[in-house]
């Protein structure tokens, strides 16, 4: 991993489904080497940087913690989560070893899982957006349009997408690739249990393609890596003079440094957001020769999180694009890790970040221009029809 690499990465571990955003450089280049520093801020552990906050009190609670089991001969990890569970910090969590190795795999694409994707309904359920090729769920017959009723026994009717898929994944720990997961199925009057084994996947996390008015839909899934190089080359060969759609919907964020290309391919240099550790401002920039001019809409929806919400706020504060769909998930809070005896990663929030206005997004998300639910593409291209934009 790149110690320039930043990223906020929504987390599906088992304990607690914490949705992590992880911004300090020097820290993930730490977390490649295996040695994490012992701060919590970014460079600002001298006595000139800022006073210690409450969340480095806790940072330092959960580390004291860990040495302690570990000092007694008990486990450094559960200790570490009995902290973080008295902490009051709503998104920290405590990660094994292997966890934190396949949330890096992640960031390259690659997951474990049965290569479905899927979306609520408003009445609820649960139905199959798509299917990965060569998937298990590819091999087993699942088609686009099914309903899901069921994982492992358990209904999944009106159960938050992001819930769905973790129990689809399983826990990292208990359900790696070869794992059973059972389905239960619907398409019209027949309803069936499948059961299908979890295989290490890899996906495209940027597809592009063409509508008939020549608009190009750009559907950004992730921010891993290569993703912000994919947009501009996307954008660079759309026709000329076309509108762009930018989709974002279901989107679970990733590297900071990849939304923020992303952002580059529409701004010419310019405010992307601004966040805070332990009380010290950070910036971070687009670069410059974006293109500006071409009209461009956003579709977002409730799993829109993190970093494609940081992209989001961008493109509607600086005025680049006509937000469509309905309000992101709301996730805007920093966290750091920190390495613990046995090799497990804690952690917790030190900072928020916010859009170029000023807009806070933890807790909040980010409101649309225009309300659009199941017909949001296509309210997408009246917009860009208004905007100039062939349609």
């Amino acid at each position: 991993m790149s110690g320039r690499d930043l990223f906020c990465q929504p987390r599906r571990f088992g304990r607690g489904a914490a949705l992590t955003l992880v911004f300090a450089s020097v820290l993930v280049a730490g977390a490649a080497t295996g040695s994490l520093p012992q701060q919590w801020s970014e460079g600002h552990a001298d006595s000139s940087g800022p006073a210690p906050s409450a969340a480095a009190g806790r940072a330092e609670d959960v580390t004291r913690a860990a040495e302690e089991a570990a000092a007694d001969g008990k486990s450094p990890m559960e200790a570490a989560e009995r902290a973080v569970s008295r902490s009051g910090d709503r998104w920290a969590a405590v990660y094994s070893e292997g966890e934190y190795e396949e949330f890096e795999d992640s960031l390259d694409g690659r997951y474990t899982g049965v290569g479905l994707e899927a979306r609520r309904e408003r009445d609820g359920r649960i139905e199959v957006t798509k299917v990965q090729s060569g998937s298990p769920a590819a091999t087993a017959g699942v088609r686009a349009g099914d309903r899901l009723r069921s994982v492992d026994g358990r209904s999944v009717d009106g159960l938050p997408v992001t819930d769905v898929v973790s129990l689809l994944r399983g826990d990292m720990k208990d359900a790696p690739a070869g794992t059973a997961v059972r389905l239960g199925l619907e398409r019209g009057t027949r309803a069936w249990s499948e059961t299908l084994r979890r295989a290490l996947l890899s996906r495209d996390s940027v597809t592009v393609r063409r509508l008939s008015g020549g608009v190009t839909v750009i559907t950004v899934a992730a921010f891993t890596r290569g993703v912000g190089d994919s947009v501009r080359g996307a954008v660079e060969h759309a026709p000329p003079g076309a509108g762009i759609v930018l989709d974002l919907r279901g989107n679970s964020g990733g590297l900071v440094t990849e939304a923020v290309a992303a952002a580059s391919a529409f701004l010419d240099g310019g405010l992307v957001a601004t966040y805070d550790v332990d009380g010290g401002q950070r910036v971070l920039h687009a670069e410059a020769g974006g293109d500006t001019v071409r009209p461009l809409v956003a579709l977002v929806d409730g799993g829109t999180m993190s970093a494609a919400e940081l992209l989001t706020g961008a493109l509607q504060d600086r005025g680049r694009a006509v937000v469509v769909g309905s309000r992101t998930f709301g996730k805007g809070s920093v966290q750091m890790p920190r390495r613990l005896p046995d090799g497990s990663v804690a952690e917790l929030t030190v900072g928020h970040y916010r859009t170029p206005s000023g807009h806070a997004v933890d807790g909040r998300g980010i409101t649309p221009d225009l309300e659009a639910d199941d017909g949001a593409l296509k309210r997408a291209e009246t917009v860009l029809s208004g905007l100039g934009g062939a349609s």
